[in-house]
This record gives C-alpha cells, sequence and structure tokens, in this order.
C-alpha cells in the first residue's frame, strides 16, 4: 500500500463476516490499493485478526443490515477518490487490477464501472447456467454512487454513465453441498419475506409452478447442460430455492391471516 501524502487514489472496501478461510485470498489480491477497510459485521473466527495483518482498517458492525446498507457505510468510511468494493469470497485478477489501476490514474467519463464476475460452484468454475458473465458494478468515483437494495440483493445506483471493465472477477460462490443447501434456506425465507411485505401471494401450484420453470430457464435456456454436472445441480438449487420462497411465502400468508 501506498505511503504516500497525497490523498489515496483508491480505497477497497471488503464486507465479511466469519470469513477466515478466504479473507485473505481476497485481501491478498488487492495490496496494490492506496486503502483496505473490512466492514465486519459481528465475525468470531480470525477474519479481523488476517485483516489486521494484511494492513486493512478494520470497522466492526453490531448488526448485519444487508449488503447495500453495509457497502453504502464502507462507502462512506472511504478516503480514496475511487472505491472498489469486493465481498470476502471474491478477489482481483492481475488483468484486472491493471484495467482499475489504468482508469484510476487518469481522467474517465463515467462515474462508475460494471466487470465480468466469473463463479465456481463446488470447486467448478460455471460458464453458463446465467451464472457468465455476471455483470457486476463494483468499482465507482465516492460520491458518485450509491447502492440500493434488500437483505441480499443490491444494485449500484450512479449519478452518470456506467462503464464496462473486460478483465474479470473471481468469485468462490458456493463451496460444497452444505454450503448449498444453507443458501437455499437463507435466500428462500428472505425472498418470502420480499415477497410477502410486498403484497404477494402464492400457493403449493405456484411454488411448484414457479420451481419447474426455474429449472427449466437454467439448464436449458441459459444453457446450464453446457456446464455438464455443475450445470444440473445449479438448476436444481435454483429450483429448490424458488420453490421453498413460494412455499414460505404460502405460509407467511396463512399465518397473517
Amino acid at each position: 500500500m501506498s505511503s504516500s501524502a497525497a490523498p489515496p487514489r483508491l480505497s477497497v472496501v471488503v464486507i465479511a463476516m466469519d470469513e477466515e478461510a478466504v479473507i485473505g485470498r481476497c485481501l491478498e489480491s488487492v495490496q496494490w490499493a492506496d486503502e483496505l477497510i473490512l466492514m465486519d459485521s459481528g465475525s468470531t473466527d480470525r477474519t479481523v485478526e488476517i485483516a489486521h495483518s494484511l494492513g486493512a482498517a478494520v470497522h466492526v458492525t453490531p448488526d448485519w443490515p444487508g449488503h447495500a446498507t453495509q457497502r453504502n457505510r464502507g462507502i462512506d468510511l472511504a478516503a480514496g477518490e475511487w472505491v472498489l468494493m469486493l465481498d470476502a469470497d471474491e478477489w482481483v485478477t492481475p488483468d484486472l487490477r491493471d484495467e482499475i489501476r489504468s482508469i484510476v490514474s487518469g481522467p474517465t467519463p463515467h462515474a462508475a464501472y460494471r466487470m465480468p464476475r466469473l463463479s465456481s460452484f463446488c470447486g467448478r468454475f460455471v460458464h453458463h447456467s446465467g451464472w457468465w458473465p455476471d455483470y457486476i458494478s463494483r468499482l465507482l468515483k465516492r460520491g458518485a454512487a450509491r447502492y440500493a437494495g434488500g437483505m441480499v440483493h443490491d444494485h449500484l445506483v450512479a449519478e452518470g454513465s456506467v462503464g464496462t471493465l473486460r478483465a474479470h472477477l473471481m468469485h468462490e460462490s458456493l463451496v460444497d453441498l452444505e454450503d448449498v443447501l444453507g443458501k437455499v434456506n437463507s435466500y428462500s425465507t428472505w425472498g418470502a419475506q420480499t415477497l410477502h411485505g410486498s403484497g404477494k401471494r402464492a400457493g403449493l401450484g405456484t411454488a411448484i409452478g414457479h420451481g419447474l420453470w426455474a429449472f427449466v430457464r437454467t439448464y436449458v435456456m441459459r444453457a446450464g447442460f453446457l456446464d455438464g454436472r455443475a450445470g444440473l445441480m445449479i438448476a436444481v438449487y435454483n429450483a429448490e430455492t424458488t420453490y421453498y420462497k413460494y412455499l414460505k411465502l404460502m405460509l407467511l400468508q396463512e399465518r397473517g391471516r
């Protein structure tokens, strides 16, 4: 990291909780940045210790308000003219590093940039199934963009145009089947709560229909079959998450009667 007295050009903000297995890889991939900030949501493992050892300023929050709010908290703490936002299970490739360096070192017409993200499922990188190129907006001028969204999904709202980077960000999405089953449960719960809050309704037929459509969309329309075993597993994962989301919505509305 730079020891120059000049204001930092790039701050990297990482959001995390109990990520000792991956936080080192993430922070090591951005050691070239001017400032590293970890937004920790109360880790009980070695996440904070590892982050400190790699030069990150650690800010512990007592709650988990969702991705958007936590990212915005990090933006507010950053001193850099530019902010690169990462999750703990992501890391920057050398090609992406060079592209980001080029952008932040000179004039640009854009308020933010999106980049393709290459994700893995149970150890296999996925190039179809709706997972690639998976453009996400993560590089932004401080003061020119904020995040919005719910507990799970967030999106960038920029005061200006959003450019597109060529190099990709790496992402270890789901490590093993225990991780997959945990995400099915948590994502379906959050999804049901969001739908319930917006007044949506569902029945058993709705759950079955949406679940089947999620499988067909992933495996056939998004060419998940080209990803082999991983593609079939992702299609089932998407179908299960969708099915249980609408089942949980059905139960929520029944309890509210």
